[in-house]
């Protein structure tokens, strides 16, 4: 009992505070838009119409030769056109996300349940109203039949009757508390709408940068591979005279691993594309090419941020946290409603007519066997008010004991959101930090990986003489592993860039923000021209990803 106590309370407590509110961008047609939440001095808030988008380098060269330096001035190996596996399908997340808001069948289904509900609360507004019957009827006995004084006798008669007339059925204490119930039933819906353009975006986000990790890994696998043949073609010409014979079939062997690796690089590109055109509702077959390279690095939210200041945001503006408090006070409503039922009538509106049930006023005649004659207006009605006392009271008792239930069901419901929705803002928040820390540290290993593997190639040639032979600089053993450890750290490179831009969606998925001030921000740019020098420390923006671009690694 205490803790039943403490839950009615709690419930009462969150239905006076008032519906949680929505950003402005979350809803359409909102007559008293609600400004979105400041970011607490984290990054340009995307809601106000931008989003940072840096490359994990600088962009340089032209056309199709164009590649990325990183800050320790690595060059990154290029993307291969999409042309050369498939139908290439050219897009970039500005678009992407544009089309997560209009296309996907999971938003037409939540829009839909949104129209239905928004049916079922128009209906409920009109239940006082009567229903309106329009009809004939024609009516013949022969036989025995029995008079009002009770006496039977045999006759022949038949009927005509042709009119219409009201019947309603209805208690006032549905008429006035299932409107109520059904308008937070729809404002519940409309925060699902908002819930789920939200989880599409974020599903969409995460498509698109799958997409660019295997592009980079492709980049990455074939940049491994050319190494991998040179290394084969450097041991062919010290072997078997300086190194083994056996020395040859181990770089052979590596190499075989490394276009492996390419075709499996190909076919996650290829998967990735599949699911990300699926949730667009694009060509199926088509081979989707991000007009951004796989380097680049989007910046929502600053990592700087602490949880602490985020879950107050998050726990505003979530809207399925909207969505559970609706639910709450349509359990209110349908508590109250069960309540009054013993205390207010129900109305009933029939027709007075004995054959005719439906029929209240019409043009009535009859007569003996098939004489129908005697035809002139008819009207009569019944209206009734009942006092209906359930199962002597118990039934009513019960009704609202089970009302009372389903409430504290969606306190509870409303408690386990918000405890979901903390723990997102953490996870996507510890995400996003240790994301962006891996950046930094697979940079450096991409950076001391290709300087391994170059120096280990260039090595492969006769050094010092050992006795009678000469000696290699490098083993080519250890440009073997040069060459796998080149090929794992442009894989952790390029995880860590499209972990870090997952992230971010996340995170800003779980604070709440609605997606359409995502789309609305992320405005298409034109192509930035290539610069025709190659300079390492000019910083060039990529492709179309956003309308300005901040600070640079």
């Amino acid at each position: 009992m205490v803790i039943a106590t403490r839950i009615r309370r709690g419930a009462r407590l969150l239905v006076a505070v008032g519906s949680l509110t929505l950003p402005a961008c979350a809803s359409r047609g909102t007559s008293n838009p609600v400004s979105p939440p400041p970011f607490l001095g984290l990054a340009a808030p995307p809601s106000r119409g931008a989003i940072a988008a840096t490359p994990a380098g600088s962009q340089v060269g032209a056309g199709d030769d164009t590649h990325v330096i990183t800050a320790s001035g690595t060059a990154l190996p290029t993307v291969p056109a999409a042309e050369n596996q498939g139908k290439p399908l050219p897009i970039d997340l500005p678009t992407a996300l544009t089309l997560s808001d209009a296309n996907p069948l999971d938003i037409q289904i939540a829009g839909e349940r949104l129209r239905a509900a928004t049916a079922q609360a128009d209906r409920a507004k009109v239940l006082w109203l009567p229903n309106i019957g329009l009809g004939v009827d024609y009516f013949r006995h022969d036989g025995q039949i029995q008079d009002v004084a009770g006496r039977v006798f045999n006759t022949s008669k038949s009927s005509f009757y042709v009119g219409a007339g009201p019947t309603a059925v209805f208690s006032i204490g549905d008429a006035l508390y299932t409107p109520l119930a059904a308008k937070q039933i729809v404002r519940a819906r409309q925060a699902d709408v908002q819930t789920v353009r939200n989880d599409t975006t974020l599903q969409v986000a995460e498509a698109y940068f799958t997409v660019q990790q295997a592009r980079g890994e492709v980049a990455g696998s074939i940049e491994s591979l050319r190494r991998a043949d040179e290394l084969v073609k450097l041991t062919e010409k010290v072997a078997p005279d300086i190194a083994p014979a056996v020395e040859v079939n181990r770089a052979k062997a590596e190499a075989s691993r490394r276009r492996q690796a390419v075709e499996m690089a190909y076919e996650r590109w290829q998967v990735a594309s599949a699911e990300l055109t699926r949730l667009l509702r694009l060509e199926p077959g088509t081979l989707v090419e991000p007009a951004e390279v796989p380097s680049v690095v989007v910046e929502l939210i600053e990592p700087t941020a602490t949880p602490d200041e985020l879950l107050p945001i998050a726990l505003t503006y979530r809207p399925e946290l909207a969505s559970d408090q609706a639910i709450i006070q349509a359990a209110l409503a349908r508590i109250r409603q069960e309540k009054v039922r013993p205390f207010v009538p129900t109305v009933g509106l029939r027709s007075g007519g004995q054959q005719v049930a439906s029929l209240a006023g019409g043009y009535f005649g009859g007569g003996f066997n098939d004489d129908v004659g005697n035809f002139g207006g008819r009207f009569s009605f019944d209206l009734q008010a009942v006092w209906e006392v359930q199962n002597l009271g118990f039934g009513n008792r019960a009704v609202v004991r089970e009302r009372e239930a389903e409430q504290r069901q969606a306190l509870l419901q409303l408690l386990r959101t918000q405890e979901r929705v903390a723990a997102e803002v953490v996870q996507a928040h510890a995400q996003v930090r240790r994301s962006a820390n891996r950046i930094k540290a697979a940079e450096e290993g991409v950076a001391d990986a290709a300087e391994t593997a170059e120096k280990n190639l260039r090595g492969l040639v006769p050094g010092k003489k050992v006795g009678d032979r000469l000696s290699l600089v490098f083993r080519p053993q250890e440009a073997v592993a040069a060459v796998a450890a080149l090929d794992q750290a442009y894989r952790d490179y390029y995880a860590a860039i499209a972990d870090h831009n997952r992230a971010q969606f996340r995170l800003y998925r779980a604070l709440g923000h609605p997606a359409k001030c995502l789309t609305n921000a992320m405005k298409p740019a034109t192509h930035a021209p290539a610069l025709p020098a190659p300079p390492a420390a000019v910083l060039a923006t990529p492709a179309p990803v956003s309308p300005r671009v901040l600070n640079a690694k």
